[in-house]
């Protein structure tokens, strides 16, 4: 069962500093009351009593001081965890009266630890915004995003490293323009069957009304077919042009806008289907395209075929990251979620995996898989 633990401040804390009374904070936020450990430490109650009433999580983490393994968490968290570090925000507000005293559920998730899809549940965990930017040094989700990778000064490694390392907004949709700019950024799921819907089925019906039917038809499922292909591409070529990109804040800034907010923020419900004017500026060579090789009427209907393809995909993707599915769609959820929270090297398809199995990036759904070197 999950049980409540107090919330404490970091004054508190620094308190229980003394043999008798040790206390210890890692990664800014997990208490542990360590006074028994204190004689059966391998290293001494020295090199502990050192840090109590402090957070020893650098120390642990530093190979030259002494080496920590994986158990030495597990064994913290199972039998000497007291409660949790209060953050500045929680300090002033849920601290203010010394008489209350505030618990929380020992249930905190970092979903910037790749290794595999996490519970439903847990991509409903919020990120400590705070802590994220003193742990990775990467992006502030307190301010607009898109000015902090335009005047960044990161190399190209470790944007490509942090950006696909998921976080959790948790409160609407994170501001990337912060001005008047900021609607263009934001699309509800539904737009995309309301605005193209009608579109396409006025393609269709002019190959239609115009062409032996039979014909027609097959050349809208060719253009569903082709759109697999165009799916599997752009997503893997274009949105994930990642290891081509120059090494400049220029290139890492296009990458942001174009596919890297929605590895960074992936749960962001209105970030999850393309903006209209993005949809018309990539569709627009493939359309000029088939209305030059294929007869009008041909053209039509393949075309419609292909909008028909794209309207499922969007919707297809925005139901795998907020919906419960039926069995075949749950593992294509579980594929695609891989992808974002195992190995984004992989695992291209959104609405099957077909073209992976055909070009070899099909990803093992459950099974752990090394990102390509």
């Amino acid at each position: 069962m999950s049980i409540t633990l107090p919330l404490y401040s970091i004054e508190q804390l620094s308190q229980h500093n003394t043999e008798k009374d040790c206390w210890v904070s890692i990664y800014n936020r997990k208490i542990y009351n360590v006074t028994e450990f204190l004689d059966e430490h391998p290293g001494g109650s020295g090199y502990i009593l050192e840090y109590a009433g402090q957070d020893i999580t650098e120390i642990l983490q530093d190979e030259g001081f002494h080496k920590h393994s994986e158990s030495t968490y597990e064994i913290l968290d199972e039998n000497y965890l007291v409660g949790y570090l209060a953050t500045e925000e929680e300090t002033k507000k849920l601290l203010s009266n010394p008489n209350h005293l505030v618990e929380v559920k020992p249930d905190e998730f970092d979903s910037t630890l790749l290794g595999g899809t996490p519970e439903y549940e847990k991509l409903n965990i919020v990120t400590d915004f705070n802590k994220d930017l003193s742990r990775h040094k990467f992006i502030d989700l307190n301010k607009p995003l898109l000015v902090q990778v335009l005047f960044s000064n990161w190399d190209k490694e470790f944007y490509l490293d942090q950006i696909h390392r998921p976080r959790h907004y948790g409160k609407g949709s994170a501001p990337i323009f912060g001005n008047f700019l900021e609607p263009l950024t934001l699309t509800p799921w539904w737009i995309v069957s309301t605005l193209w819907l009608p579109f396409d089925l006025y393609c269709f019906s002019l190959g239609l009304r115009n062409m032996n039917i039979y014909l027609s038809i097959f050349l809208f499922g060719v253009g569903i077919f082709v759109w697999t292909l165009l799916e599997y591409s752009l997503h893997r070529f274009l949105f994930h042009l990642d290891y081509y990109l120059p090494n400049n804040q220029y290139a890492f800034s296009i990458h942001f806008l174009l596919h890297g907010v929605h590895h960074y923020l992936p749960m962001d419900r209105y970030r999850l289907v393309m903006p209209p004017t993005l949809f018309v500026v990539l569709a627009y060579p493939f359309y000029k395209l088939v209305f030059t090789l294929l007869p009008y009427y041909w053209a039509c209907s393949g075309f419609a075929g292909g909008i028909f393809g794209y309207i499922c995909y969007d919707s297809t993707h925005y139901f795998l990251h907020h919906a419960k599915l039926p069995d075949y769609f749950q593992k294509l959820k579980k594929y695609h979620m891989e992808h974002h929270y195992k190995n984004y090297e992989l695992g291209f398809g959104v609405t099957s995996w077909f073209w992976d199995k055909v070009f070899g990036t099909y990803l093992p759904i459950g099974e752990t898989v090394e990102k390509n070197s």
